[in-house]
């Protein structure tokens, strides 16, 4: 008979009114019985039920198989000490007792106090002002290795440039073309779907423009790049640390920002116009061929009405801030790369606070821009 057919069964008798109330369990108590669909629920009930009580006499002895987790739910139910009658079988009691010897009791949960708030407030404000100190060390260097670089261009790291913007900016056309497609379609159904119902299907050319070319097109390409690149960035630069590459440097006197930051800066600032050019001619194309579906919006009738609808200079202030996003994308990258301390762990933290940054650092870039060019455009 398979597990699933014998579900974990435990109920109490009261046999006369001087005697223990009796506690038989039945059944398959084991992982794959107790977590079948509907009888962890059920099962908790009848415990619920029963109740820790270790005056009745517990009977084993009809129980058909029992697992670690079936002997720990047991176990755990009987308030981690033996009842005081207890009918088993000489292999379900070794499974017990095996239980009982190594399980440990679960921590208490214990409420902080109002100083170790105090404490954990004061040691997040240092991590936070550290933070900001190594932040702003990185930009001044990423300043005066510019300034180094326009005294010396010929000394400069155009070779690794220009790997970063391989790696960056070619590698990323696909995946970029393919998402920007999607939301320009999906855009535009759901702007179509309201457009109709007030008679105003021209005005999907607006809204599609403004908002793609705009807003969506930059962002999407910006947190595209920040999970795909900033993410890449960190652990390259983490794994140097790891493996000392970042000590050896200086001890040869390599500055590492001229070598491993600015190329990386460069290469996104110079990326990512184009990315989100790329992205924003992918995502207005999906939104060209959806409205030609849904609204009878002819591809010829969008071309023509795109520029009217959306001002060039939407497109110039587009490019501009999407120089700025690769540009904090590089700078958070590598931010928490040389943080990261010589193993895994830090690694892996390193890398996820990354993307975590550069993402969070996007939105609030492109919400400033949209205060501060508000009348820009529109």
């Amino acid at each position: 008979m398979p597990e699933a057919s014998s579900p974990p069964i435990i109920e109490r008798q009261r046999l006369t009114a001087d005697a223990p109330d009796r506690v038989a369990v039945t059944g398959h108590w084991t992982a794959a019985a107790v977590s079948a669909s509907g009888q962890w629920d059920s099962l908790a009930g009848a415990l619920d039920q029963v109740g820790p009580s270790l005056d009745a006499h517990w009977d084993l002895g009809a129980l058909r198989r029992l697992d670690h987790l079936g002997a720990q739910i047991l176990w755990n139910h009987w308030g981690r000490q033996w009842p005081g009658q207890l009918v088993v079988s000489v292999e379900h009691r070794a499974v017990l007792e095996r239980v009982a010897r190594l399980s440990v009791p679960p921590p208490v949960p214990r409420r902080r106090s109002i100083w170790e708030r105090f404490l954990g407030l004061g040691n997040f404000l240092l991590v936070l002002v550290d933070h900001l100190r190594d932040a702003v060390a990185l930009i001044g260097q990423l300043v005066l290795d510019i300034a180094r670089l326009a005294r010396a261009p010929r000394q400069g790291p155009w070779r690794d440039i220009s790997g970063h913007v391989y790696h960056i900016g070619a590698t990323a056309l696909p995946i970029t073309a393919m998402v920007g497609f999607l939301i320009g379609v999906v855009l535009a159904y759901l702007t179509s779907q309201q457009l109709r119902q007030f008679g105003a299907e021209i005005y999907i050319v607006n809204i599609l423009g403004l908002s793609l070319v705009r807003e969506l097109g930059p962002v999407l390409a910006a947190v595209l790049i920040a999970g795909r690149s900033g993410s890449a960035i960190t652990a390259q630069i983490g794994v140097m640390r790891v493996t000392e590459e970042l000590d050896a440097m200086k001890v040869m006197g390599i500055s590492q920002g001229f070598r491993l930051v600015l190329p990386r800066a460069i290469a996104l600032a110079l990326a990512m116009p184009l990315l989100t050019l790329w992205t924003t001619l992918a995502a207005l194309i999906g939104g060209m061929l959806a409205a030609d579906l849904a609204l009878g919006i002819t591809p010829a009738y969008f071309v023509n009405n795109l520029p009217r609808a959306v001002q060039v200079s939407n497109l110039w202030l587009a490019m501009g801030k999407s120089a700025v996003f690769g540009i904090m994308i590089a700078l958070v990258g590598c931010h928490y790369g040389l943080r990261v301390k010589p193993n895994t762990e830090s690694l892996g933290q390193g890398t996820t606070a990354s993307v975590v940054t550069s993402i969070t650092v996007v939105i609030l870039i492109d919400a400033l821009f949209a205060v501060l060019f508000k009348n820009i455009g529109i």
